[in-house]
């Protein structure tokens, strides 16, 4: 121990290694030579730790003291319009209809299933921006010319966050876009259908025993019969929020998974990050909350909030318990198994800087803001953060270098502004988008980072580069925008929706799926009724429609002059229901078909 912490001290390169590093050897030995090894540490440490903190604290007291005005913010947005506009069109010109930009050869490729990916995960970025305009231009382009019958495997996970997500999101949004609407909208629409039909075609990967899905389907054929059996955890567990059809089979598939994940987790209360659908044994025992696990534990809570679900909420509490009490370090989250609970990966993955953003929903503001103050030490350190990063050694892991433009940690950055107000979240988006563009630039685009070391690019632009980053990082600067429930009412801050106009639209409330879309809970309480209100329509015309032979009952003995007649039930007797009859509820939504209101005695 005390050779290799001598060599660790010489090699590492940052604070929150040396910081850290006695937490991580608490699973591994004692802790009398705890005390000892972490002792020599300290001492031989100490000069480097006080000049290292003293530089770090005066950045961050930096960051902190600056305070942005309105005016400053609003230059801030029209940068990110500027970097928004030369991604996309460089999209449009280079590279679609291919799901992806290459943007160093200025070309395109498909990535996940030919469907014009980016397009469909920018479409509702545009209206964010305010391109009205353009929303209406696209989202009949993509009802023209995507079509999902094609011979095609795709990702179940990415079909369902990125196509599925930003359908439902742009058919929501239709309305603010200008939009011609159809009737009974946000319940029907061309987008809402298209999201339908791609999500079909993801059905059959849940035709196993167990619920949980297979990774990938054919969109023609289904479920190959060679498919592995083996998808990571957030692959099953994170589809519970794209819906908003009203037909229960959705919901009822994705719960089924759900229920059949949460079976399998360890006694300790953790989850592993691949497991076999079929045999429903862990294939990889590492768990955390980053790469193949983060949107597993993030559908949790949204799908919480979003569905006043309590069951979905006191299974990621649970699971929040054990995270708390066998990954967490000094405010980091490292990897451990998940059946002891000892550390296998001492890192820190770039995945998981969504978590001080849950967090923040969750009201645990002081542990979110501490793990944020973490994550964005590294952003310092390399001008964006690496896939992996030791943190025992405070530098990235050797072949995991890359940044491919990721959002988590703006996406952090904007809830965790919304919720305190610190300006130190504006300087970090300010960070980051001077960082994309000095680094990640180019003639075609941006690049996503090969190496943060040296800045090396790769030849790839991500579609969720238009779908998240920029969003969020625009988000973070417009504290007025309606998605946050700002905007005032003479400019449409809510709409109508439903048949007759019944339902209150967009008045605040939208949850973010894991690519970023946002979804309008009362669009899905109000399809959901109206899917009810159907269904309760059908069955009683199917009644109707039926020959009823039961004679009347004859009338008795009516109760002594002067004595109301008793409601009471006597022992053992149950109330009988009437032929027909509505409940007490509004008169729109009572059952009426011809302007004939159908009474008990009809």
């Amino acid at each position: 121990i005390s050779g290799f912490l001598t060599v660790y001290h010489h090699k590492s390169s940052g604070a929150p290694g040396i910081l850290s590093f006695c937490l991580i050897l608490r699973p591994f030995i004692s802790a009398r030579s705890r005390t000892s090894a972490c002792t020599r540490v300290s001492m031989r440490a100490a000069v480097f730790v006080a000049l290292f903190l003293g530089v770090f604290v005066s950045l961050l007291k930096d960051a902190a003291g600056r305070q942005f005005t309105e005016e400053d913010m609003e230059t801030v947005r029209q940068r990110i319009k500027s970097m928004f506009y030369h991604a996309y069109n460089s999209y449009l010109d280079n590279a679609f209809p291919y799901d992806e930009l290459r943007p160093l050869t200025c070309d395109g490729q498909d990535t996940w299933g030919s469907f014009s990916l980016s397009l469909i995960d920018a479409l509702d970025t545009l209206l964010v921006l305010g391109n009205r305009t353009e929303f209406q231009r696209v989202a009949l382009l993509l009802q023209e010319t995507i079509d999902f019958d094609i011979d095609v495997n795709a990702s179940v996970f990415e079909t369902n966050i990125r196509v599925v997500g930003g359908l439902l999101s742009a058919h929501l949004l239709a309305g603010r876009a200008g939009v011609d609407l159809e009737p009974g909208w946000p319940c029907s629409g061309p987008l809402l259908r298209m999201a339908e039909d791609a999500a079909r075609k993801l059905l059959p990967a849940f035709q196993t025993a167990s619920g949980m899905p297979y990774g990938t389907v054919n969109l023609l054929h289904g479920v190959s019969p060679t498919e592995t059996p083996v998808t990571c955890t957030a692959g099953v567990g994170t589809f519970i929020l794209d819906r908003l059809t009203g037909d229960a089979t959705f919901e009822n598939a994705a719960r089924r998974a759900l229920r059949a994940l949460w079976k399998t987790r360890s006694e300790i209360g953790l989850v592993g990050n691949h497991i076999d659908v079929v045999s429903k044994k862990w294939v990889a025992q590492d768990s955390g909350i980053g790469a193949g696990v983060d949107s597993y534990f993030e559908y949790l809570v949204k799908g919480a909030i979003m569905l006043q679900d309590e069951e979905l909420l006191n299974m990621f509490l649970e699971y929040n318990r054990a995270i708390q009490n066998y990954t967490r370090f000094d405010d980091w989250y490292l990897w451990v198994q998940m059946h002891k609970g000892t550390v296998s990966m001492p890192v820190f993955q770039s995945l998981e800087a969504f978590w001080p953003g849950l967090q923040s929903l969750l009201g645990n503001l002081d542990s979110a803001v501490r793990t944020f103050q973490n994550y964005y030490s590294v952003w310092r350190q390399f001008g964006g953060l690496p896939e992996f990063y030791s943190i025992p050694q405070g530098y990235t892991v050797d072949k995991r270098e890359g940044y491919p433009l990721r959002p988590e940690l703006i996406e952090s950055a904007m809830y965790l502004f919304r919720a305190t107000g610190d300006h130190t979240y504006l300087q970090l988006g300010l960070d980051a988008l001077e960082s994309i563009e000095r680094i990640a630039k180019t003639p075609c685009g941006y690049a996503s980072v090969k190496d943060l070391r040296d800045h090396q690019l790769d030849n790839r632009m991500e579609s969720f580069f238009l779908a998240e980053t920029i969003k969020y990082l625009y988000l973070l600067f417009d504290p007025a925008h309606f998605l946050h429930g700002g905007g005032m009412e003479e400019v449409g801050s809510w709409e109508e929706g439903g048949e007759g106009g019944q339902c209150v639209l967009g008045a605040g409330g939208f949850i973010f799926n894991t690519e970023a879309h946002p979804l309008d809970p009362a669009a899905l309480y109000c399809c959901s009724r109206h899917a009810h209100d159907q269904q309760e329509l059908r069955h009683i015309l199917l009644n109707l429609s039926q020959p009823y032979h039961k004679p009347l009952p004859t009338p008795t003995e009516g109760p002594p002059p002067g004595q109301s007649e008793s409601i009471a039930l006597k022992s053992g007797q149950r109330k009988a229901a009437p032929l027909l009859s509505c409940p007490v509820q509004p008169f729109s939504a009572r059952l009426a078909i011809l302007g004939q209101i159908f009474t008990d005695n009809t």
